[in-house]
């Protein structure tokens, strides 16, 4: 969990990495890979150290972001296999949620499959609606980290699970109206651009 004092350089990667995955996602997939493997890794990272600790902090981030970075790029070749599976088990979680449910492990590892072999079928599809949703997502709570005062300890400190918040904006539906629409517009625009994807 990152300190206050990081909210700033937090917020403006999160909003820089998000609009860039939100409409050049496709285009510049690895890159976008890279960005998030780093955001992970420095997530995942700053868990084993203590936000009293700046300089060990640091170190974390960097380090644990360099590792995340590398894993992305050179999983690349399973990358959309894996955000398939992603989106398969979000999938598998929210319709069972919106029963009143948890999925069972089963139907998890079977929409997981699925979505992964659905994602290697219409690879380029599930590229541009993944980073454009995804990046709308980042650049959503990036942006409203910088508007308000809110911190992205308190923000994080909601649930272990999450790195962000859902609802950046809580008490309303505005973030997720504007993601909603932000993740639109991406997918059209990226559906625009012309050129083949750079590899």
């Amino acid at each position: 969990m990152l300190p206050a004092s990081f909210q700033l350089p937090a917020a403006i990667i999160l909003l820089a990495g998000g609009l860039l995955a939100c409409f050049a996602g496709y285009r510049m997939f690895r890159l976008v890979l890279g960005i998030f493997g780093a955001i992970l890794g420095a997530l995942v990272a700053t868990t084993f150290v203590g936000s009293e600790q700046t300089l060990w902090l640091i170190g974390a981030v960097l380090l644990g972001g360099l590792a995340g970075a590398l894993i992305f790029i050179f999983a690349y070749f399973a990358g959309v296999a894996l955000i398939g599976a992603g989106l398969g088990a979000m999938a598998a979680h929210v319709l069972w949620t919106s029963l009143g449910r948890e999925p069972g492990m089963l139907v998890v590892i079977v929409l997981s499959i699925a979505g992964a072999l659905l994602a290697l079928w219409l690879e380029r599809y599930v590229i541009v609606v993944a980073t454009a949703f995804a990046g709308a997502q980042m650049a959503i709570v990036g942006g409203v980290a910088l508007l308000t005062e809110r911190t992205t300890s308190e923000a994080a400190a909601r649930t272990v699970y999450q790195v962000y918040p859902l609802d950046p904006l809580p008490a309303t539906q505005w973030d997720l109206y504007g993601w909603l629409a932000l993740g639109l517009v991406g997918v059209v625009v990226q559906l625009a651009l012309p050129g083949k994807r750079r590899k």
